[in-house]
């Protein structure tokens, strides 16, 4: 029975990888373009010529997230008796949450100036603060809680690393369709010094997100998400294959029409990911709305956000930096972030939970922190 579910287990897994590297290709190939020049490596993100700002685009997509917003923010300040009665823990700090906080800040120190004894080693600072902040977040956590995502489970918190750089390396490649950001400051890197200086500094993205993600779990702002109307869909698998048709579609007519379709470079996986688990009858993220249990999500969605303020800050500093180069909406930035491209760090964040999921388990990632989230809400 084990081995069967595991065979089970890996075919997902092999059906996804087809999919979601498969299906911009197929696009490509379909619209009769040369594929070669989205396969170059390292890659040079030079063949999209994205179209001007629009006020119209812009006004559509601005309401969009702020009718996201609103409802986030309607969700967190619904009142809620049991908000104010959280047991309380503090425990101690622990000695590699100062060590994290040192390295956050050295290697933010080291990113951000050009001393002429360092600069050999300018260009992959990056990483640095972001190890920094997850081992603070962890410390920040176990001290809030008891409990952290780093001590429940060191050896499957591990697996999130190569995990990680897999992960991003994937959204690196969607990249290559439609071309939304591009390096500066990496012309130097041979391609195997690309792959490896890239490779460490992706391998943090999951454990920072997931981190953060526990953390707000601790906090009372969210204790009144679990307890919502329960939300479910009559017939699951119908749905699941109607969802896993349009965003298929629409993840093959990514590279053909990436001005119209770039957002769905963060939103196609994530449909197809939880379509996938639907018709196989695995638990998903969404799992918990069942149960009218918002926590997760919500805590996932704005740890994405949070994580995102970073990336952006501690980049626009940096040698070895990435801009961008959105059609429509470029403009009003934040760092080097157009306004309305925060915005996708929300469903990002659902896909890094989606992600965590698989690597470390359903029980790992909803583990109650607090009396409010009982265990029986989490998926199985």
């Amino acid at each position: 029975m084990a081995a069967r579910e595991s065979i089970q287990k890996a075919m997902q897994w092999v059906i996804m990888a087809i999919m979601l590297l498969g299906l911009p290709l197929i696009g490509i190939l379909l619209a009769g373009r040369d594929v070669r020049a989205y396969l170059e490596f390292p890659p040079l993100t030079l063949y999209v010529r994205h179209a001007p700002f629009s006020w119209w685009v812009f006004l559509l997509f601005t309401a969009l997230n702020l009718l996201l917003i609103a409802g986030i923010a309607s969700l967190l300040v619904r009142p809620h008796p049991r908000r104010h009665a959280l047991p309380g823990f503090k425990g101690r700090w622990p000695a590699w949450g100062w060590a994290g906080l040192a390295v956050l800040l050295s290697g933010w120190t080291l990113a951000w100036t050009r001393w002429a004894w360092f600069a050999p080693w300018q260009a992959h600072t990056f990483c640095l603060p972001w190890i920094g902040y997850i081992l603070v977040v962890n410390a920040w956590c176990l001290r809030r809680s008891g409990r952290s995502l780093l001590t429940d489970a060191p050896g499957r918190f591990a697996l999130l690393i190569p995990a990680s750089a897999l992960f991003w390396w994937f959204f690196e490649y969607l990249n290559r369709f439609v071309q939304n950001w591009y390096y500066v400051g990496v012309a130097d890197f041979s391609p195997l010094a690309y792959v490896a200086f890239a490779s460490l500094a992706f391998a943090t993205v999951l454990p920072a997100v997931l981190s953060t993600h526990r953390l707000l779990l601790s906090f009372p702002l969210l204790a009144g998400l679990d307890r919502l109307h329960p939300l479910g869909i009559a017939r699951p698998r119908r749905a699941a294959t109607v969802t896993l048709a349009v965003a298929a579609i629409g993840l093959a007519l990514l590279g053909v029409f990436p001005d119209a379709l770039f957002a769905l470079l963060w939103v196609s996986p994530l449909l197809i990911i939880t379509a996938l688990q639907v018709l196989a009858g695995r638990p998903t993220i969404f799992a918990p709305l069942g149960h009218g249990n918002w926590r997760s999500l919500v805590s996932a969605a704005l740890a994405a956000l949070i994580c995102g303020f970073f990336w952006e800050l501690w980049n626009v500093g940096s040698l070895a930096r990435w801009h961008y180069a959105v059609p429509y909406v470029d403009r009003f930035h934040i760092f080097a972030m157009p306004l309305l491209g925060y915005g996708g760090y929300l469903p990002f964040g659902l896909e890094c939970l989606a992600v965590g999921v698989m690597v470390m388990g359903h029980k790992l990632l909803c583990v109650p922190l607090t009396q409010a989230a009982p265990a029986a809400v989490c998926p199985r």
